[in-house]
């Protein structure tokens, strides 16, 4: 993979991938998913050890700039927009009523409805979109890629919570770095 510098949606520039760091890029579904949202709470209350791990996160929605805004504007890490899914092409990330519709998606997605609705009765979280850009049925999708553009892990989700947890995020950094070490 060439070194690109891609646009967040606050602007700022993102090369991806890090000259120095590991970059987790997360493909995940649309602006206000409360899956996701839940998903990457996770990651922003635990970015100072994913940072330690020499990983840099760079997360993607298929959403607009204007519509992710109101619901990343707390996250300690860049976020992209990419409303014509061209980057979920590139990396064949794809999208299927399984996203939603697999057993094992039901807990997860009743869990992240129930904590959405508290924030929005709260008004700590807006809702989700009516009718979402790229639509509703995305999966999700995560990749370690090192400094050099080499792919060294991926993770194509089978429905809509099926992604790497922070400590699979860090234990591959780990894994990563300790091959990396023992070459001569």
């Amino acid at each position: 993979m060439n070194v690109r510098e891609i646009a967040t949606v606050t602007g700022e520039q993102v090369a991806v991938p890090d000259a120095k760091l590991l970059t987790h890029m997360q493909f995940r579904r649309f602006a206000g998913c409360p899956v996701c949202n839940l998903h990457l709470r996770s990651v922003a209350n635990r970015h100072a050890e994913i940072e330690a791990s020499e990983v840099r996160e760079v997360v993607f929605f298929h959403s607009t700039a204007e519509d992710l805004l109101p619901h990343v504007d707390v996250l300690p890490f860049a976020v992209v927009a990419d409303p014509k899914k061209r980057f979920y092409r590139e990396f064949g990330v794809e999208q299927g009523r399984r996203a939603v519709l697999n057993p094992r998606a039901w807990w997860p997605i009743a869990r992240a409805v129930a904590h959405s609705v508290t924030g929005i009765l709260t008004r700590t979280a807006r809702p989700p979109a009516a009718n979402p850009e790229g639509g509703r049925y995305g999966l999700p999708a995560d990749f370690l890629i090192a400094p050099d553009g080499r792919i060294v892990a991926c993770k194509y989700g089978d429905h809509v919570d099926d992604q790497w947890s922070v400590d699979e995020v860090v234990d591959l950094a780990l894994q990563y770095q300790r091959r990396n070490a023992e070459m001569p």
